[in-house]
């Protein structure tokens, strides 16, 4: 008998065995995951818990970068609250600008949009790479770091839905968990960012997730609140967002607020806009990609010269600013400076967002119409602080979306319920009147320019998913447009199909023969059976999507339409019987998923 040795595993190995049980752990795991709810709730709120952690982590890198960038006197220190710069610390700016270019270069991010939540979880079932997430993340931060009139909350949401995805997939969870994986990851950013749970929740829920179902409450309040309680763990104080605003609400006073959240709607279609066309002119200047930032950088100084309050998100100079006592004038001057501010940034390239901007800008709207009742009427009509927090959430819903996020933000932070009232009443009329006159918020506009249909977070993936190449039956019979009536008579017996695409001698599509049409007494046995088509110049292509498909039925009233490729080639066909059953179920199945009905 020989003997054959077996070497053993070397120091640090695993073993095949502890390898399976590993795997098996993994898929026991994964099996949990999509059936029980509180295990699903369990991760959702580790995943809050990460996304706290690293919006702490980009808070205390930004204002790290700005300490030693323009050196502030000390790291509590915040560069909007500074009480002047100088033309040299503001050169920092247009240097931001040129580390953004290169730092793009050098992660080489890819020509087309990044994918963020919204975006992801509209078009995409929730997928999102942790690369672009990273990449922006870090575009970000350099922007917010240098100065530049954009937010972090863009990072906050990116990261924390950027892992919450990647996690997810790793997971193997349903398309319909991950994209509440996606929410509650996106929510906790903010939440921890804002020291607000419920803010943050109904941030998920409106804005990223598109929803508000039984199934996803959950997860994403366990998200939010664990993201929360982590940020306080690593003692990190929230954005500190009202020091006035007590007392009672006088209902007379609705209209008056009414009106200033209209006024709020307004303006922020003008910025919105104006920001699109900067965009356009800085692209038909031909102003190579990587030089804008550092323009927009530059542009950025004279600003900066006037107020330091239009650098960076603002957060400081929104507490300092709520509790009014400003003159008339240096509010005025502050809301042109930090609208123009985000313009240019924006315009130029910098990465970031509107959030804050939105809220600060509306802020200060809230107070200058306070003001200005006061002016007209020789008498104080509102009360400062309350006209700002009512600003606030009005310009803030106007641009980013979600008027029970805003109201939620404004009672968490106040505490005042019958405030919280009123600026849900402001934040309705804002967002109406926005949805019927412009119908985008910020992101959904931008996703709008480059060619997407979607105007919230609501799951249209499966849409675009679902196109007629997939849906169609594969059409192997070519019918020759020049074939005699006689010849089609003998080739199709009447009962055995009822329709025939036809085909030109370049083997083009060339319409489709209702069977029986060519059995009628008075047709000529001897004329070309092409005389008798129908649908001619009526086809699909294969990549159109259901909703496309349908509206091609309905214009050409057909029971069915032949889907033909770039050449004219016939591919296939499609009835429009199939196509609607098809819509249907999938229908049926994103209502089970809405409501957590697990099959």
């Amino acid at each position: 008998m020989s003997l054959v040795n077996t070497p053993s595993p070397a120091a640090g190995d695993a073993s095949p065995d502890e390898g399976g049980r590993l795997s098996r752990l993994i898929e026991r795991l994964r099996a949990e995951l999509r059936s029980s709810e509180i295990w699903f709730t369990a991760l959702a709120a580790l995943l809050g818990a990460c996304a706290g952690a690293m919006t702490v982590g980009l808070q205390l890198a930004a204002h790290g970068i700005q300490w030693l960038v323009y050196q502030l006197p000390s790291l509590s220190d915040r560069l909007s609250t500074q009480p002047h710069l100088s033309f040299v610390q503001l050169l920092a700016l247009p240097a931001g600008g040129a580390v953004l270019a290169l730092f793009t270069y050098l992660v080489r991010a890819r020509r087309r949009a990044l994918v963020d939540a919204v975006e992801a979880n509209a078009l995409h079932g929730g997928q999102m790479s942790m690369k672009d997430s990273l990449i922006v993340s870090g575009q970000t931060l350099i922007s917010n770091g240098a100065g530049a009139s954009v937010g972090l909350e863009a990072a906050y949401a990116q990261m924390g839905s950027g892992f919450a995805s990647f996690a997810g997939r790793w997971l193997a969870v349903r398309r319909s968990d991950l994209r509440t994986l996606v929410g509650a990851g996106a929510g906790a950013g903010i939440a921890a960012a804002f020291g607000t749970p419920l803010a943050g929740a109904f941030y998920a829920f409106e804005i990223v997730m598109g929803a508000y179902t039984p199934s996803t409450i959950a997860p994403v309040a366990a998200a939010c609140v664990s993201a929360v309680l982590t940020a306080r763990s690593l003692g990190e104080s929230p954005y500190l967002i009202a020091s006035g605003g007590s007392g009672a609400i006088d209902l007379t006073h609705y209209l008056l607020y009414v009106a200033l959240a209209a006024l709020c709607a307004g303006f922020a279609i003008l910025l919105m806009r104006t920001i699109s066309v900067v965009e356009d002119v800085t692209r038909r200047l031909k102003i190579p990609r990587w030089a804008r930032p550092a323009i927009g950088g530059a542009l950025l100084v004279p600003l900066g010269l006037v107020t330091p309050q239009v650098l960076s998100s603002g957060h400081s100079a929104l507490y300092l600013d709520i509790s009014g006592g400003l003159p008339t004038l240096v509010v005025l001057t502050v809301i042109l400076a930090k609208s123009a501010a985000s313009i240019v940034s924006l315009g130029f390239g910098f990465r970031g967002g509107l959030f804050f901007a939105s809220l600060f800008v509306g802020s200060l709207c809230g107070q200058l119409y306070a003001d200005t009742l006061f002016l007209l009427s020789g008498h104080v009509v509102v009360e400062t602080p309350h006209a700002a927090l009512v600003g606030m959430a009005g310009l803030a819903v106007a641009v980013i979306g979600g008027p029970l996020t805003m109201a939620m933000l404004v009672l968490e932070t106040t505490q005042n319920l019958s405030l919280t009232g009123v600026v849900l009443v402001g934040a309705l009329v804002a967002s109406t009147l926005v949805r019927v006159f412009f119908g985008y918020s910020f992101s959904t506009w931008r996703l709008h320019l480059r060619g997407e249909t979607i105007r919230s977070a609501r799951d249209v993936g499966w849409v675009k998913t679902l196109t007629a190449g997939r849906m169609m039956r594969r059409e192997t019979r070519a019918t020759p447009a020049g074939l005699t009536v006689a010849e089609f008579r003998r080739r199709y017996p009447l009962g055995s199909t009822s329709r025939v695409v036809l085909v030109d001698e370049a083997d083009r599509y060339a319409g489709i023969v209702v069977t029986p049409t060519a059995y009628a007494d008075s047709v000529d046995t001897g004329s070309p059976v092409s005389d008798l088509a129908v649908l001619a110049d009526a086809a699909l292509t294969p990549e159109m999507d259901i909703a496309k498909v349908m509206e091609a039925f309905d214009a050409a009233s057909a029971d069915e339409l032949a889907v033909i490729g770039a050449d004219g080639k016939v591919l296939g066909l499609l009835s429009e019987s199939f196509v609607r059953k098809r819509y249907a179920e999938e229908m049926e199945k994103n209502q089970r998923d809405l409501f957590g009905e697990r099959a």
